[in-house]
């Protein structure tokens, strides 16, 4: 619920109503992957003056008239723009992409190590982003926000959809970041505000006054209310979809049942959409900082012997089918530059049992799965990966954890891995932009202890200084073809250290009923924008 800490999918879909960002992308099916300007005026570019002739300055200026609905409304400002990007790294629970460009915005890493020393109390924090300067995010004028790089980068207008550069009004520094009071106390700047929110419950959202269309080329804000139900099953939800069922219009943080995909693939659903996601999701991570089996996680054989043991054909069937779940062997999806096919593990319990024994478990591991277990595929993906590793001595232990809680209390915890609560877990990942985005998969998943969590992602704690060296390098390098060629190079070494086994880069299935009309696909949020549709005349929700 906090823009500056969102770093899910479904949070990015929920935000889509109430946060605004400099740039996002539109609800155009064709363009659904251009970022476009949405706070900010205009795209940067050397020929307006946007961007510095070395590419390490942008100038950007927000549009006059968005405001927060505040009593009275006031305009957003730079100043808010940099509060904002100074939450990111708060001590209690700082964005999870910060990877993506800790060492990219002049002054950030040094701001962010000060920060983690700062007591996990509002009115430190708030002291804190008062009286120390980020040198590389400055406000130049009420409207006029400048970004110091410490290098080119082409894709920076790319990053900054991310939400973690949403502004933040002063409001927001009287309550912890991240905390229940401060979701219950949300301004917003997008067309709904908050009006009750009751946590894996309930979000109800209505129009919020200080919105003006004139000033979002983005979003047209149809439909008068939104009522976010969360206590409903996946199977449930499909049901009520297709059934018509009058409460029922779009998903929220439920898709399409693996088992239902066939039957409405074959009679071509019109209210069903599989759209491109550029993703590995799901993955099976492996945690590596694990102290069960004599810590047999630390070691890489180990690791092989089960990326080898574990059936990627088996999984891709259980997660709904190749025609919506194309295999993928590797780290980089096909869609995005640098990406070559390989696959180091063909699935092999033979060579999965020898590995083990040379590693010294000859009689093989008991590990603990940790899944969500409210998703049909999370749960046959469990199943899957039991039966799988049954056939190589290997017993795997379900760990079920409500969906609410598996990133915030177990994957972006710590201590949750360190104590070995779970061994292996189902996680996914969707590049945080298109195209020219290794970066976004590196940083954030295999970098080290920058990309550990709760600042990254790299939720089985990998760590490799062959790759961090590369991903340095790629992300530094002069040229493009150079660091494609650096990318290339990352994907392998970390397949070979194996520290996570890749299943697919999926077509995202979405499904809305029929009253629903102008659902457009956002892949950035793998959902359709709530902020585009209407609803049928006679058919307005239950």
């Amino acid at each position: 619920m906090d823009p500056n800490l969102s770093y899910y999918s479904v949070g990015y879909l929920g935000l889509r109503m109430w946060s605004r960002q400099l740039f996002t992308y539109p609800a155009v099916a064709d363009k659904a992957t251009t970022s476009v300007p949405d706070l900010a005026e205009e795209i940067p570019t050397q020929a307006n003056g946007g961007i510095s002739a070395d590419g390490k300055t942008y100038t950007i200026t927000i549009r006059q008239g968005a405001k927060w609905n505040t009593s009275p409304a006031r305009q957003v400002t730079a100043a808010d723009l940099v509060t904002g990007v100074k939450r990111t790294c708060n001590p209690v629970q700082p964005f999870g992409g910060t990877p993506d460009f800790a060492d990219l915005i002049v002054g950030y890493q040094s701001f962010c190590s000060g920060f983690a020393k700062v007591p996990q109390d509002a009115k430190a924090i708030a002291a804190y982003i008062n009286s120390h300067k980020l040198t590389g995010v400055e406000a130049k004028d009420e409207r006029t926000v400048v970004f110091k790089l410490t290098h080119p980068a082409t894709y920076f207008v790319d990053m900054l959809t991310l939400p973690a550069f949403s502004p933040a009004p002063k409001e927001f520094l009287n309550y912890l970041p991240g905390s229940l009071d401060l979701a219950k106390n949300t301004l917003s700047d997008g067309p709904y505000q908050i009006k009750t929110y009751s946590p894996t419950k309930q979000i109800v959202l209505e129009r919020n006054p200080a919105w003006a269309a004139s000033t979002d080329p983005v979003r047209k804000a149809y439909v008068d209310k939104v009522i976010v139900n969360e206590t409903v099953s996946q199977e449930s939800v499909q049901q009520q979809l297709e059934t018509g069922t009058p409460s029922a219009d779009l998903e929220w943080d439920a898709y399409p049942p693996p088992s239902r995909l066939p039957a409405l693939i074959a009679k071509k659903d019109p209210n069903l959409n599989l759209g491109i996601t550029g993703s590995s999701n799901p993955y099976v991570v492996f945690n590596t900082v694990s102290p069960n089996n004599k810590s047999a996680l630390t070691k890489p054989v180990v690791r092989q012997a089960l990326a080898y043991a574990l059936n990627r054909t088996n999984l891709v069937q259980a997660l709904g089918g190749p025609k919506v779940s194309p295999p993928l062997t590797h780290v980089l999806p096909p869609d995005t530059l640098g990406s070559k096919n390989f696959d180091l593990y063909p699935h092999n319990v033979a060579k999965a049992k020898q590995l083990l024994a040379s590693a010294g478990y000859p009689n093989g591991l008991t590990l603990k799965f940790l899944y969500r277990n409210a998703s049909e595929g999370n749960r046959k993906s469990f199943a899957t990966v039991q039966q799988d590793l049954k056939a190589a001595g290997i017993t795997v232990q379900g760990v079920p954890v409500p969906n609410a809680d598996f990133y915030t209390k177990y994957m972006q915890v710590p201590s949750v891995a360190k104590r070995g609560v779970w061994d292996v877990s189902l996680a996914g990942w969707s590049s945080d932009w298109y195209g020219n985005a290794a970066l976004s998969y590196f940083a954030p998943l295999f970098s080290g202890p920058p990309s550990y969590p709760p600042s990254g992602s790299n939720f089985g704690f990998y760590n490799s200084p062959v790759v961090n060296s590369l991903v340095k390098r790629a992300s530094s390098a002069s040229s493009e073809a150079e660091s494609l060629n650096l990318w290339g190079q990352a994907d392998r070494q970390v397949m070979k250290d194996a520290p996570f086994f890749p299943i697919t880069n999926p077509l995202q299935p979405n499904y809305h009923a029929s009253q629903v009309k102008n659902a457009v696909y956002i892949p950035n949020y793998q959902g359709f924008d709530p902020t585009n549709v209407w609803l049928e005349q006679g058919k307005q929700g239950g």
